[in-house]
């Protein structure tokens, strides 16, 4: 069966890189997809599977039932870009004026297609279900996959297998981690109310940029003397909205910070670290203040043995255009996949993606670009679990 499915996949490449060019010119924002969720239900059109649309607002549920009883598994691509203004040159370029697939999910989406299409074609082989879940809204809190899950998604399925390509990676390999893998999202806002006054009269006024200041300073002190050495927190101040008149002292100023941390522990203890700091400000300087904490994504956990079975059957499958499958060390960003992950037993992977002439770019860079070979190792890498999994009643 692999070796058809693989025999299949790379018969339909040039598809595949078709479809990811399509999707990277007309790159849509998280929640305003119309045109990409209709490109893939138009996709499944005539073919033999179930497509129900607007699932979790934007997002598209595709069920390809074998017939025969057995297990169902979920795999899930997401399909939304960012506010971001593409300057890679390439021919495909996005038609969209400041949004960019700077990301990778058009490659998510091209792969899962064809992938999924494969599937359709080969169901007669396996027992059970696919339930393919073409996501929105992975770039945006609260994330698309609450909603889908909300609307029922997962029902039915006994675990999800999600991939994500990774410049970061040495392309034509597999990467996977088990246990925590990616960190968790909060967003914080701080809004500090003082007294303003003349600069030249500082004791007749509480000044909101020197407690703020002293809020940034003392926020960096968490990681450092709060946390285990051994756990992974970062707090990031982006935003401090100070600017007035320079001889007048500010009565209020806002600041907005970002957090992470690798376990929702790690996540709890930051937030309570900054509340007593807080705290402490309304005391020291007399002033007010309005602290929001707003919990975005759970760290992404990977299921141990669904993970560790996942890896196998990779390595084990001997793909044509696998080079290899390695553990990897836990990315810093953050991915909604993780409420999939706290619903049921599943696992995120990653296939490397670096280009492999030219500057390698973050993802989330104007200038961001993969190895569009890495699509085609994603394909076969998850078809080989589906397929395995879904071997047996």
């Amino acid at each position: 069966m692999t070796k058809d499915l693989v025999q299949r996949l790379q018969d339909k490449e040039e598809r595949m890189i078709d479809i990811r060019r399509h999707l990277h010119q007309h790159p849509e924002l998280s929640f305003k997809e119309t045109e990409t969720p209709q490109y893939i239900a138009d996709f499944y059109k005539d073919k033999d599977c179930t497509v129900d649309t607007n699932v979790g607002d934007n997002g598209v549920k595709v069920t390809i039932d074998s017939g025969q009883p057995g297990k169902t598994i979920a795999i899930r691509a997401d399909f939304d870009a960012l506010p971001i203004q593409e300057d890679t040159g390439l021919s495909f370029a996005s038609e969209n004026d400041g949004v960019m697939h700077a990301c990778g999910h058009d490659a998510h989406t091209a792969y899962m297609l064809i992938l999924a299409e494969t599937l359709i074609e080969m169901k007669d082989q396996f027992n059970g279900k696919v339930v393919v879940i073409h996501q929105p809204a992975e770039e945006m809190p609260p994330g698309g996959a609450k909603g889908m899950i909300e609307d029922g998604v997962l029902e039915g399925v006994d675990h999800v297998l999600g991939a994500h390509v990774m410049t970061n990676m040495e392309p034509g390999k597999v990467y996977y981690r088990p246990e925590n893998v990616q960190t968790g999202r909060s967003y914080f806002k701080l809004t500090i109310q003082g007294e303003g006054g003349h600069g030249s009269s500082p004791h007749t006024a509480n000044d909101a940029i020197v407690a703020g200041a002293n809020f940034v300073t003392t926020a960096q002190t968490i990681v450092s003397r709060r946390l285990n050495p051994f756990e992974t927190g970062v707090v990031t101040i982006g935003s401090f909205d100070g600017k007035g008149q320079f001889n007048v002292i500010k009565d209020k100023v806002t600041l907005e910070g970002d957090v992470r941390a690798l376990t929702d522990a790690t996540r709890d203890c930051i937030e309570e670290a900054l509340q007593q700091i807080v705290e402490g400000l309304e005391k020291t300087f007399d002033v007010k203040c309005d602290f929001e904490f707003s919990k975005d994504y759970p760290a992404l956990y990977n299921d141990p043995d669904f993970t560790k079975y996942v890896a196998t059957t990779i390595q084990n499958a001997d793909l044509a255009d696998v080079e290899g499958v390695e553990e990897c060390e836990a990315q810093p960003p953050s991915e909604d996949f993780a409420f999939y992950a706290k619903a049921l037993p599943s696992t995120f992977i990653y296939s490397g993606a670096a280009p492999q002439e030219g500057k390698v770019y973050p993802h989330h860079h104007p200038k961001f670009n993969i190895d569009e070979k890495s699509m085609l190792v994603a394909a076969e890498a998850v078809g080989a679990v589906v397929l395995d999994y879904l071997s047996s009643k």
